[in-house]
């Protein structure tokens, strides 16, 4: 059934001119309009996602946002996810990432939330920071919508704007650029921004789930943009769902890690895990005792774990349960901060901290980050995730580093790359049925994981 949603991409011209301010006030603003708001987040980011949830809320009901990214998926997987969850709302926004045209090189426009802007047809909305402009704002906004044809900006929103008379210059300003209408003019308000942690917003998780913030960042986005005339402006386009295979029944139960400090999941992925046959029994290793009884499988993702070490190194119990577990041969993935949790200790500048003690490490928090980027693996021998061979794109950012690393006590087992060609440093980490990653991957960039994380989890349990 094709549905006819209104769409659009909130671009920023740089990172930091308040696009995610103003894209979760515009989301929530919409949403208590009484519109069925659909978010999504251009680019590898699993923080924006979390806020754009709470955003989006219908009736206290988080609505997930799902990640589209023209690197680490291809242009039919980014369509399709699209299409699976625009075809339910009455409005789609997606929050770009970066600048509008900033991606993975500085000559194409691949990962850019331009490339994704072309790839979906749909207009943009450009976000400038307008502190210490006027006209030359006007000469910015010019630039932006002459640089690429393909790409339409259907307005602008001026944020940071100082006074009444700065908004009438800026204003004035823009009958220059005819083509290009204003659509909002913001003023400073820091009170309503979201605190930030490394490169990204602090989650939801960490900072609590304040419903009312979601509510006064509406309230500032009112004061300078009308949302309904906003959307008025914006053409309608088709959403059409992909066919969706008959539903089966779950065959494995995998316990997924999900609290404060284990809360980067792609929701992509957790779909395919349970379209596959998983069923996904979430536990906490922060605060539980135990892990769920009658597990097949763990998968034990990224976050914050450093904020906790305290509490985590505390819960014994849980964390006897984990190394248990692993030592069963029952398959366990862990990426980032889950793959943290299986060494040894992790050490902050508070003292060192005993963790699961799978991998015979332990990882060093850094006042930098140790890795930033895109990755592909390639996977030199069989594991968990598919037969050696196994290809699958991602991402890695991390401020921890491995110490008291032995070649002889550690088994890597991926091939890496990263956008400028191979990269030499191990990884892929194989222990037991184990399977530990700094690597955050993206299931939707070969949907065979899964099937074959769910297939080992089958096959230990018969």
């Amino acid at each position: 059934m094709v549905s006819a949603v209104k769409g659009f991409v909130i671009a920023g011209t740089h990172s930091g001119c308040g696009k995610t301010s103003i894209s979760l006030g515009l989301m929530a603003s919409l949403a208590r309009r009484g519109r069925r708001v659909q978010p999504f987040k251009c680019g590898p980011d699993f923080i924006d996602p979390g806020h754009h949830a709470l955003a989006c809320a219908v009736d206290g009901h988080p609505v997930p946002s799902h990640n589209l990214d023209g690197w680490m998926l291809d242009e039919a997987t980014n369509l399709d996810l699209f299409n699976r969850y625009a075809a339910e709302c009455d409005v789609a926004v997606i929050e770009g990432v970066m600048g509008l045209f900033d991606g993975i090189s500085g000559t194409g426009d691949a990962g850019s939330t331009a490339q994704m802007a072309k790839i979906l047809g749909l207009p943009v909305i450009l976000v400038v920071d307008a502190r210490s402009m006027a006209r030359s704002a006007a000469a910015l906004v010019a630039g932006y919508a002459d640089f690429d044809p393909a790409v339409t900006i259907a307005g602008v929103i001026f944020n940071r704007v100082g006074s009444p008379a700065h908004a009438e210059l800026l204003r004035e300003a823009m009958t220059l650029v005819p083509d290009v209408p204003v659509l909002g003019v913001l003023g400073r308000d820091e009170d309503i921004s979201t605190p930030s942690r490394h490169l990204g917003l602090v989650t939801p998780e960490q900072d609590g789930p304040d419903m009312d913030r979601y509510q006064r960042l509406a309230d500032w986005v009112e004061t300078g943009l009308d949302p309904d005339a906003l959307l008025a402006r914006l053409p309608e386009v088709e959403a059409v769902p992909p066919f969706e295979p008959v539903p089966q029944l779950p065959r494995v139960t995998i316990g997924l890690a999900r609290d404060d400090a284990f809360c980067f999941y792609y929701e992509e992925n957790l779909r395919l895990l349970r379209e596959a046959g998983a069923r996904l029994i979430e536990f906490s290793p922060l605060n539980d005792p135990h892990l769920p009884e009658h597990l097949d499988g763990l998968y034990l993702g990224g976050g914050y774990p450093e904020l906790y070490v305290f509490e985590l190194g505390q819960n014994t119990r849980m964390r006897r349960d984990i190394k248990e577990f692993c030592e069963s041969g029952r398959p366990v993935y862990a990426e980032c901060g889950g793959f943290m949790l299986l060494m040894n200790d992790i050490i902050t500048g508070r003292g060192r901290y005993a963790m699961a003690g799978v991998y015979p490490v332990r990882a060093e928090m850094n006042e930098k980050f140790r890795a930033l980027g895109y990755r592909e693996i390639t996977a030199r021998e069989a594991t968990l995730l598919g037969p050696a061979g196994t290809t699958a794109r991602g991402h890695e950012f991390h401020y921890s580093s491995i110490q008291d690393h032995d070649p002889e006590l550690l088994h890597p087992v991926y091939a890496m790359a990263g956008r400028k060609g191979p990269l030499e440093e191990p990884e892929g980490f194989v222990t037991w049925n184990v399977l530990g990653s700094y690597v955050h991957l993206h299931f939707g960039s070969n949907p065979e994981i899964p099937k074959a994380f769910v297939k080992a989890c089958m096959d230990v349990a018969r």
